[in-house]
Parts: structure tokens; C-alpha cells; sequence
């Protein structure tokens, strides 16, 4: 194994989607993960939020990608793709 191959970051592409969540006690509705789906290309991953997105149970879908450094386990901040529909403030992540 080279020194190049020991500090290569690993990038995940994932798609992952939503559901409404029913009002709670508070009274507020929000959103909850549905899916989580990991793909080897981003357009793969984008492809699939857009045709989740279009679903009757799909409140919203993101795209995105993030990156691992796998000496460390470290994970980034995800990088969005795209954003259909009703989905978390970036905070959130």
C-alpha cells in the first residue's frame, strides 16, 4: 500500500428521503428519515431524489455527498446535490 493509497478520502454518495411526521404534543408536524440510500455516482444519487420526490408518501428527498477519512472514521459535512421538497434546515445536519 502506497502513502497516497493510506491518506485517499472516501466519498459517499447517498439519497435519502422523508416522511411527514404527525403533530406531537406541541402541536408541531415535522419530518422524519425515510430512506437512506447509498450510490456509487452522484448523478445516481440524484436521480434517485428526483423519482422519490414524486412519490405520494415522499414529503421531500435530498442528494447529496459526503466525505470519509477512513484512517480516522472521520465524516464532512454533506454536500448537497439537490433539494426536493420538504426537507430539514441544513442545521439540522
Amino acid at each position: 500500500m502506497t502513502h497516497a493509497d493510506e491518506s485517499a478520502t472516501i466519498v459517499h454518495y447517498i439519497c435519502q428521503t422523508y416522511v411527514a411526521q404527525k403533530p406531537g404534543r406541541d402541536g408541531q408536524a415535522g419530518l422524519k428519515i425515510d430512506k437512506q440510500l447509498k450510490y456509487s455516482t452522484a448523478a445516481e444519487a440524484q436521480n434517485r431524489a428526483e423519482r422519490e420526490a414524486q412519490s405520494e408518501d415522499c414529503a421531500g428527498a435530498d442528494a447529496y455527498m459526503i466525505s470519509e477519512d477512513p484512517n480516522s472514521g472521520e465524516v464532512g459535512s454533506p454536500s448537497f446535490l439537490v433539494r426536493l421538497g420538504s426537507v430539514p434546515e441544513t442545521d439540522d445536519f
